[in-house]
């Protein structure tokens, strides 16, 4: 039998929050049988809080990066796809992080955590697996939500802010208008290069030619797909619509690819697939988030 979506329920963080968290997304899936996706690369942090049927996050790469048999973890950024695997019934709450807002908000450089997914029983503090008991117990997601915006309300009081000069590396890295040399960026800042690369990978998991990589297709990502694979755009961003149809070549260009085997080669290495494969017409992204 196929999955079944019983329930997907957003939530809109209070105004303070929406600079770090997009959006809360509440989801209910039945699994009768194994249910495997692939969950593309991207520079972003996914938590996900739950209290259902436990999953498997697994890194193909090195699966002593994953994390097993968990119903909440954190993950990301990463470079390159990973898999999901369960069966049963998933109930939980999903955020899409920026790097830099989950720095702040989850008080860990995220070099620690850069291609890895973390169950948070295993989080510093126990403070994410309260949250997660908590917003269990909740029976509303009206109350989960409001138990989210003050648990990371509180939290944002406490924390110390991101360096403003990494926040202003990462708007010009992020920003739309064309390619940014890393080492202009480097020389506008004042820092040799690898000073830039190892603050930067440090504080945000990933460098910053990575990061150019990974903004890049999660646009095209986007844009085919209609949304991103975990179903919400990032904080703050906003995504082109989808193009018209054309062919491959067109869409390469638009989204800053040098051809289209440039564009293959990342939809392959970042989702694990060609953009063929993962769009076929018709077709739509299948992860509830």
């Amino acid at each position: 039998m196929a999955p079944t979506l019983d329930e997907v329920v957003v939530g809109v963080p209070q105004p303070r929050l929406r600079p770090y968290v997009g959006r809360y997304v509440g989801y209910r899936e039945t699994a009768p049988g194994p249910l495997v996706r692939h969950e593309a690369a991207g520079a972003f942090v996914v938590v996900v809080l739950g209290w259902g049927a436990p999953l498997d996050v697994v890194d193909p790469r090195a699966a002593a990066r994953g994390a097993y048999a968990v119903d909440s973890f954190v993950a990301g950024p990463f470079d390159g796809y990973c898999a999901t695997s369960t069966v049963g019934v998933g109930v939980g709450v999903q955020m899409l992080l920026t790097p830099l807002a989950a720095r702040r908000l989850l008080g860990t450089p995220l070099g620690e955590v850069a291609n890895r997914a973390v169950g948070v029983d295993r989080w510093p503090d126990g403070w994410l697996d309260r949250l997660r008991r908590r917003l269990a117990e909740e029976p509303t997601w009206k109350g989960r939500f409001a138990l989210l915006d003050n648990a990371l309300v509180a939290r944002l009081a406490g924390a110390e802010p991101v360096d403003p000069r990494l926040a202003w590396a990462w708007r010009r890295l992020a920003g739309e208008g064309g390619p940014v040399r890393v080492a202009d960026l480097a020389d506008e800042l004042g820092w040799s290069r690898r000073h830039l690369a190892v603050r930067f990978h440090r504080e945000t998991g990933v460098t910053p030619r990575t990061a150019v990589r990974l903004l890049r297709f999660q646009r095209a990502y986007a844009a085919l797909g209609r949304r991103l694979a975990v179903c919400e755009p990032l904080p703050g961003a906003v995504w082109d619509d989808p193009p018209p149809a054309r062919s491959w070549a067109d869409l390469a260009v638009r989204y800053g690819y040098y051809d289209q085997s440039h564009l293959i080669r990342d939809f392959r290495e970042f989702a694990g697939a060609t953009p063929a494969a993962l769009f076929p017409p018709g077709s739509h992204p299948s992860n509830p988030g």
